[in-house]
C-alpha cells in the first residue's frame, strides 16, 4: 500500500482502472458463465501485437489490482489483462492447461499470452496445454 503513494497520477489512474476491471471480471465469473465473460472481453477488434511496454504495464496493473480482490484467480487475471489489451487494439489469447502428475487431483491454470510473451500466469512448465481462447 505504501507503494501506491509513490505512483504518478497516470499510474494511479491506470491502477484504479485495472482494479475496476478485475472486480467486474471477478463478479462476472461468479454470476455468469466463462463463455459469456469471454465473449464480452473479446468483442473488440484486437489485431495488433502489443509492444513490451504495454505488456509490462498491463501485467503490473492487473497483478497489483488482483492482490486487492478476493478470489481473483489466474483466470480472472488473464481475462482482465486480455480486456485491457483488447481495448488498446492489442491481440492476446488465454491459454488454459492442466498440471502434470497431480495424481487424482485436477489442477488447471490460465495464462495470458500475447505473441511470444507470457503476460500473466507465470511459467508454462509443468502443465499440459489444453486450449487457447482469444484473438
Amino acid at each position: 500500500m505504501s507503494r501506491a503513494f509513490s505512483l504518478s497520477g497516470p499510474e494511479m489512474l491506470f491502477l484504479a482502472h485495472c482494479l475496476a476491471v478485475v472486480v467486474v471480471v471477478r463478479l462476472g465469473l461468479t454470476l455468469l458463465s466463462y463463455n459469456r465473460i469471454r465473449g464480452m472481453v473479446t468483442r473488440f477488434d484486437a489485431r495488433e501485437p502489443a509492444d513490451i511496454g504495454d505488456l509490462r504495464r498491463v501485467a503490473w496493473g492487473v497483478a497489483a489490482a488482483a492482490r486487492l480482490v478476493p478470489g481473483a484467480s489466474c483466470l480472472t487475471q488473464a481475462l482482465s489483462g486480455q480486456y485491457l489489451l483488447a481495448r488498446q487494439g492489442n491481440a492476446s489469447k488465454i491459454r488454459i492447461g492442466i498440471e502434470r502428475d497431480t495424481g487424482t487431483e485436477l489442477k488447471a491454470h490460465a495464462w495470458l499470452v500475447s505473441g511470444d510473451h507470457i503476460v500473466l500466469g507465470g511459467s508454462l512448465g509443468g502443465f499440459n496445454h489444453l486450449v487457447d481462447h482469444g484473438q
